[in-house]
């Protein structure tokens, strides 16, 4: 078994400054030329680097992008913990929004989720890494509602974001339509009565 490999300040080549320009680079000209247009040699030249040095650090395009998608501080969030499920619902689906509305950010999303879909497509298997990698990161946000006692027994967590992100997906890239202030709170108050032990303030049910 080889060993793993060394923490990105001590890999050979550049250091982290040189690692994140080189992901910027690969995520906008995945924005630029779609994904069969994307290639390493394309990412050094944007980058300024030997497309030796990116080879080191990652061995194929998929890696690459992968790496840039989960990792990068294009599309990086912090999860939210507002001390409530309604609020860090909200400060989720407000996320949402600047991921698609965003002017570095929207034409990176929409490239990425441009795949087939089919199980040998690399930029779909991209696109489904990249959207687990983000559901787990917010499970934290479900943890602690439930013990708040906040989630109904059995509430799906992954059909509660879909369910959110969905509404603004339609809205900004289906429709082309804007999203007025409060809009990410209006999703939030429409979906979770269903999912929530406690409704939305203002919110019958």
């Amino acid at each position: 078994m080889s060993d793993p490999a060394p923490p990105l300040s001590r890999r050979p080549g550049a250091g982290p400054r040189a690692a994140a320009a080189i992901q910027d680079a690969a995520l906008r000209l995945l924005a630029e030329r779609g994904y069969t247009g994307l290639t390493m040699e394309a990412v050094a030249q944007e980058a300024g680097v030997n497309k030796t040095t990116i080879y080191r650090w990652w061995p194929s395009k998929p890696a690459l992008l992968r790496a840039a998608l989960t990792d990068g501080a294009l599309l990086d969030f912090e999860v939210p913990d507002t001390g409530s499920l309604r609020g860090d619902l909200v400060a989720l689906t407000e996320r949402v929004v600047v991921l698609l509305t965003g002017a570095r950010t929207e034409s990176v999303v929409r490239a990425m989720t441009s795949g087939s879909g089919t199980s040998d497509d690399e930029l779909a298997m991209l696109a489904r890494d990249f959207f687990a990698d983000r559901f787990s990161r917010e499970q934290p946000v479900f943890r602690r509602a439930a013990e708040r006692g906040e989630l109904r027994p059995g509430a799906d967590p992954m059909l509660l974001l879909d369910l959110m992100a969905g509404a603004v997906w339609v809205r900004a890239v289906l429709r082309r339509a804007p999203l007025p202030a409060g809009f990410a709170r209006e999703v939030v108050d429409a979906v979770l009565p269903a999912f929530a032990t406690v409704p939305p303030p203002g919110v019958n049910t």
